[in-house]
């Protein structure tokens, strides 16, 4: 199962291949709960639900099924934890259309796919002596939360697009804050754009 736009450049390569196309959240979860697919390319950012959220429903009712996660975002915004949550491969969206094929094969064929950049990274990242990023401890949502915040939005317009509870948002804020060991927005924004968290 591929997104839109995608399926020109596989097409060639996966002649016989059927292609299912979703455009948001909601249509690519439907589509593969009712087909059998081989694998999915799967946008980290669409309309609807997060890309993250969506590979966590993949991995718990098709845990076999191979995702291979195509992203806009630089490899050190999502690569690792969309690695950790059972994603078969990461790749930007700069990538050369042969290198989008050469990884579909390789998560086909029951591997994994990361770039020589992506592997260096997270050797470092995987090596004892080396102190994980603070952004690793927070879940998903607060991770997509201090995105936003760092993004230079406030609470309320956060709770708008995440549809939550301007509640809610201050509860994920202050667990973010705790978790980082910071105290205010300033803090969170200035380390957000040193580690280039956002764009």
């Amino acid at each position: 199962m591929v997104r839109h736009g995608l399926k020109q450049i596989l097409a060639d390569d996966f002649k016989k291949a059927v292609f299912g196309e979703a455009r948001n959240a909601q249509e690519a979860l439907d589509l593969v709960w009712k087909e059998n697919w081989d694998v999915v390319v799967l946008d980290i950012t669409m309309p609807g639900r997060s890309g993250l959220e969506v590979l966590r429903e993949i991995r718990k009712s098709r845990p076999k099924l191979p995702v291979l996660v195509l992203s806009m975002h630089p490899e050190n915004q999502f690569a690792v934890r969309v690695l950790k949550r059972g994603a078969s491969g990461y790749m930007t969206k700069e990538s050369a259309p042969e290198e989008l094929v050469g990884a579909i094969k390789k998560v086909l064929a029951g591997g994994r796919y990361v770039s020589a950049s992506l592997a260096e990274k997270l050797a470092t990242y995987l090596s004892s002596d080396t102190a994980k990023p603070p952004q690793e401890l927070l879940s998903d949502r607060e991770f997509q939360v201090l995105r936003l915040i760092a993004s230079g939005k406030i609470v309320s317009e956060i709770a708008r697009e995440l549809s939550l509870s301007v509640k809610t948002i201050s509860t994920y804020r202050t667990r973010i804050l705790e978790k980082m060991g910071m105290r205010k927005n300033a803090e969170l924004m200035h380390y957000a754009m040193q580690h280039e968290l956002v764009e």
